[in-house]
């Protein structure tokens, strides 16, 4: 059997902490030796200057609420707005450039070998 780990603090993907978090939050939502299933949420957080993701598994993502602008080391630059998504491919170097803090940023990424 494989080892599967699912959160049972989250009742409602949309139930927020109160107060708000002032750093990013992570919660695991479902966990295999596979596959890592979270939602983050932003609430105006980027990516500290010179800083980048190096990331050594591919991650796919959705903004569920919010908007957010990630920044490529090629240059290019993604604005997200409610239901755009895309995929990350491991090791291309990216960083928040933007998230908003009303209403707050929530994601859905999975983390993984999705390309390949």
């Amino acid at each position: 059997m494989i080892g599967v780990l699912i959160s049972k603090m989250m009742v409602n993907f949309f139930q927020l902490p109160e107060p708000l978090p002032t750093t990013e939050q992570f919660d695991s939502l479902l966990e295999t030796a596979n596959f890592r299933l979270e939602r983050i949420i932003s609430t105006g957080q980027i990516t500290p200057p010179g800083q980048w993701y190096d990331q050594s598994q591919d991650e796919w993502v959705i903004l569920i609420q919010g908007q957010a602008c990630l920044a490529f080391a090629d240059g290019s630059q993604k604005v997200l707005k409610v239901g755009d998504h895309l995929l990350i491919p491991a090791h291309q170097k990216h960083r928040v450039t933007f998230t908003s803090s009303d209403p707050p940023c929530l994601w859905l990424a999975l983390h993984g070998q999705l390309t390949s």
